[in-house]
């Protein structure tokens, strides 16, 4: 079947699903293949279901199939290419303004900003969540309708060329690459990859004349974006700069000011709720997108503002005995470093920090873990507790003479046994961050603090 011909198809019945679980009356059904799983065996039973159609890739499936369940089977050669080529000739057919969010930390906060931002004024279509994957995005696209006037998909990649695959499929008209540190590193090889695959955003606007925003005080940035017309932010004095900011404080929430260059006001002053100094990077993004969208200064301070984060992304959380501040859907080292020292700056009394494993460093793990673990010793927590082998192992190549000046160090070997521990060692009036990878289950500790 021609893409023009599922298309037509797709426009009567324009809702997507990947998980026969969810199929709903009238939905396209994509039958997916994983490591464990292969939806072309759920395809009959989805149709069966009420799915409009099924999307699949077995022969077999279609050639054993009832008549009336064969004819809602759509046969292609590969589903996921099938679904990725329909998002694209959607995007296409829509001609929708879209915004490409990349980077190596932030860039779930600052889509999300930038939607916020953007929604004053416009309607917006933004990723879900953490939707940023080859499955994810296109399934964003498909949500996409004639009214949405802007779009703002979140593009993640673990790999060299996941970027490039991505873009070639959202066929952004502006892009922004948060930063880029080190994460992924055994999937990347090195920093150097990290950057080159987050710069496929940049390339592919580089050859479609498009525009990005630019991050001006991040050298790495600087360095790869030649070529493109750059709308800059910062904290600088560039003259170059459509909007900068200062941060005021954040104890625990960051408060900064903005303005826009050359200032023709006073610059406005934002209380968010967002904690960790860190984020004044990701707001000051939402400013200039909004800035250039001609969204007004009063309407971007007050939707950052109003921006509550969730997901585990840098909260506030307040128990019976402590507060907490969960940041604990990701880790590597650039984002720990940034925690640990926002963590530092705050002026509570008290503090504990609870970290869990940074995973996929590859070969270099053990060093940047043994590195968390030093860059302890000169902070005033009265405990830590690391929780995962890859801490467990940096520990015990430390040695035992760091782990004194009135601090107490414990590991635990998963976040089970730091639970346990929990139930009879309850700290009490402690600020407490609870930082690592998403794997390491950390969120499940909350409550027992």
């Amino acid at each position: 079947m021609k893409i023009e011909d599922l298309y037509d198809i797709f426009r009567k019945f324009p809702e997507i699903t990947t998980d026969s679980r969810d199929v709903r009356e009238n939905s396209i059904f994509f039958a997916l293949k994983g490591e464990s799983f292969d939806g072309n065996n759920y395809a009959v039973e989805s149709v069966r279901k009420g799915a409009a159609y099924a999307v699949i890739d077995s022969k077999m499936v279609y050639d054993n199939a009832d008549g009336d369940v064969k004819d809602r089977l759509i046969l292609t050669s590969d589903v996921l290419l099938t679904l990725q080529a329909l998002a694209n000739y959607h995007r296409c057919q829509l001609g929708t303004t879209i915004i490409g969010v990349t980077g190596t930390n932030g860039k779930t906060t600052t889509k999300e900003l930038i939607a916020a931002v953007l929604s004053k004024k416009y309607k917006v279509l933004y990723t879900q969540g953490n939707f940023n994957n080859h499955i994810g995005v296109p399934k964003t696209l498909l949500r996409l309708t004639d009214e949405h006037q802007i779009a703002v998909v979140e593009m993640g990649a673990n790999h060299p060329g996941e970027i490039k695959t991505l873009v070639n499929i959202v066929q952004p008209d502006y892009g922004i690459i948060t930063n880029v540190g080190k994460a992924h590193l055994l999937g990347f090889g090195s920093f150097e990859g990290v950057i080159k695959t987050k710069g496929e955003l940049y390339d592919y606007l580089r050859e479609d004349s498009g525009t990005v925003f630019i991050n001006n005080d991040n050298e790495h940035l600087r360095k790869i974006s030649t070529g493109l017309r750059l709308i800059r932010y910062g904290r600088g004095e560039d003259k170059e700069l459509l909007v900068r900011g200062e941060l005021v404080s954040c104890n625990p929430f960051l408060t900064f000011t903005w303005n826009v260059c050359p200032s023709v006001y006073s610059p406005m002053e934002v209380k968010t709720r967002l904690v960790g100094a860190y984020n004044l990077d990701n707001a000051l993004a939402a400013a200039c997108v909004g800035t250039l969208f001609a969204v007004s200064p009063e309407d971007i301070s007050d939707a950052i503002r109003e921006y509550i984060p969730s997901n585990n992304r840098s909260q506030l959380v307040k128990t019976e005995d402590n507060s907490l501040v969960v940041d604990a859907y990701n880790a590597n080292p650039t984002s720990m470093a940034a925690a640990l020292e926002n963590f530092r700056l705050m002026t509570v009394q008290h503090k504990m920090a609870v970290l869990g494993d940074m995973k996929e460093l590859g070969n270099v793990s053990l060093t940047e873990h043994e590195n968390v673990i030093k860059s302890l010793l000169n902070s005033d927590f009265e405990m830590v507790c690391l929780v995962g082998d890859e801490f467990r192992k940096a520990a015990e190549t430390i040695d035992e003479a760091f782990f004194t000046n009135n601090r107490h160090f414990l590991s635990f070997k998963d976040v089970n046994a730091l639970t346990d521990y929990l139930k009879d060692n309850k700290p009490k009036g402690m600020t407490i961050l609870i930082k690592g990878s998403n794997s390491t289950h950390l969120t499940d500790a909350v409550g027992c603090f």
